[in-house]
């Protein structure tokens, strides 16, 4: 048993103030009372947290600084590395499976060879794919939360976390495993890490009460046991096989944290945080998964989900002449990263049913567009915006119906209505310009949008 004292008043307050059941601590209280107060101890998912470790001044001024590669402020890198060896062992496996199964299972062209395949994929891509929703809005959200969470649950913060799932997300599985057998995909290299930041996120603060009530789940151990997993596969699987080999082959040490008032030379006393570390490595012990007493809440994070927008669009097309189509509504989504009342990113889908000129039958006509604003006005609840992106139109689904796409620049103003933190408008007219027929199209849309946890800032 490792223990540290963390001594900084001035990062143990906040953590103070924030649970509820801790015993008050009068400051003028003897060093013989002092003795007898029994402190409360938490544990943590991980041996270190950022949190628990002083940070500059300004750090709050600079919400968007990447530690991700230098654990700067204590993070657990050591755990961070040893879990993504673990997925990538995980991944690589599934897709050795895969390449076993015949070819029309798997999809995967191993006449012409894997390789030549995924070079081929990743020159082509990346394309608006036609997966079913739920993959999309399901299945894509809880790989990248689950990503989130190696890194969550290694004491990274929220905006590091959310970079290593993009990170992983991207270039693992879009550019890497997945595009052994098709085209890396738009909707998932958005989805996927934003999405997965929103759930990842909740899931760690749920895995957090769960283990807070000795990991029951409506006063059940088993579906306890099995939330946890679902929960959090990565970290339960390096568990198991800790359990299985009874050392810490995947290394998901775990700690514990006290709030004590110790003594100072001077005479005076002031709030510590004790850090208790304990690992398993090769004792011959069974590793034991760790117990959380109580749900741990950190201090503020100066990034958190709130920048995360998910927009319903309702708009309309005005196709240029080469499409031969009428003008006509459109619906779709927007989700994006709101960073500031300054500036956000986003991806726009819209899709309509417009009708042919000639035929005079129904096509569907679509676009995406992943662009940037630029705010005005930032003190208030309007702002105006300028916007400049770049995207696809497509027109008909496939080749079969006379398909046809084409990539496009555009460029558009708009206005942005903060109804509440949680809720805005947005209304804004883009003008695409694209290279294959030196042809024009306008696109209006009108978006609802909902800002997840405390909303924007």
């Amino acid at each position: 048993m490792i223990k540290l004292a963390l001594i900084s008043s001035a990062l143990t307050q906040p953590l103070l103030a924030q649970q509820e059941e801790l015993t008050p601590i009068n400051t003028n209280t003897t060093n013989d009372a002092i003795k007898a107060i029994e402190v409360p101890s938490y544990n943590l998912p991980s041996n270190s947290d950022w949190n628990l470790h002083p940070v500059p001044e300004d750090f709050y001024q600079s919400p968007y600084q990447v530690n991700l590669f230098s654990a700067e402020y204590g993070q657990d890198s050591e755990r961070l590395w040893s879990q993504t060896k673990s997925v990538m062992a995980y991944g690589f496996g599934v897709a050795g499976f895969i390449l076993m199964l015949p070819e029309d299972i798997s999809k995967w062209d191993k006449e012409n060879g894997v390789f030549t395949k995924w070079n081929e994929n990743i020159k082509e891509g990346p394309t608006w794919d036609r997966d079913v929703w739920w993959l999309n809005w399901v299945g894509h959200p809880y790989f990248g939360g689950v990503y989130y969470q190696v890194a969550r649950k290694s004491g990274y913060r929220q905006w590091d976390a959310f970079l290593y799932s993009f990170t992983m997300s991207t270039f693992y599985w879009e550019y890497g495993i997945e595009a052994f057998a098709e085209v890396p995909s738009m909707q998932d290299l958005v989805i996927t890490p934003v999405m997965g930041w929103a759930y990842g996120e909740w899931a760690y603060q749920k895995e957090m009460e769960i283990r807070s009530r000795g990991g029951e789940v409506w006063g059940s151990r088993t579906l306890g046991d099995i939330s946890l997993v679902l929960l959090d596969p990565i970290d339960a699987a390096g568990k198991g096989i800790n359990n299985l080999f009874g050392t810490e082959v995947v290394k998901a040490g775990t700690g514990g944290i006290n709030f004590a008032k110790m003594p100072l030379p001077n005479g005076e006393y002031e709030d510590q945080v004790q850090l208790n570390v304990n690992y398993q490595l090769g004792s011959g012990k069974a590793y034991q998964a760790p117990t959380y007493q109580k749900n741990y809440i950190s201090i503020k994070d100066p990034v958190d989900i709130g920048v995360i927008g998910l927009g319903l669009n309702y708009g309309g097309f005005k196709p240029g002449k080469h499409w031969g189509l009428e003008q006509d509504a459109a619906d779709g989504w927007s989700l994006g990263l709101y960073y500031s009342p300054k500036f956000s990113m986003k991806l726009d889908y819209l899709k309509g049913e417009l009708v042919n000129e000639n035929s005079q039958k129904n096509v569907t006509f679509e676009q995406f567009n992943v662009g940037a604003n630029y705010y005005f006005n930032t003190e208030s609840d309007w702002r105006p915006f300028v916007s400049a992106g770049a995207g696809e139109m497509l027109y008909a689904k496939n080749k079969e119906e006379n398909g046809d796409s084409t990539f496009a620049l555009n460029a558009g103003l708009g206005l942005h209505y903060k109804i509440n933190n949680n809720f805005a408008l947005q209304l804004d007219a883009k003008r695409y310009f694209n290279s294959k027929y030196s042809n024009h199209d306008d696109a209006y849309n009108l978006s609802l949008i909902y800002f997840f946890g405390d909303g924007q800032r």
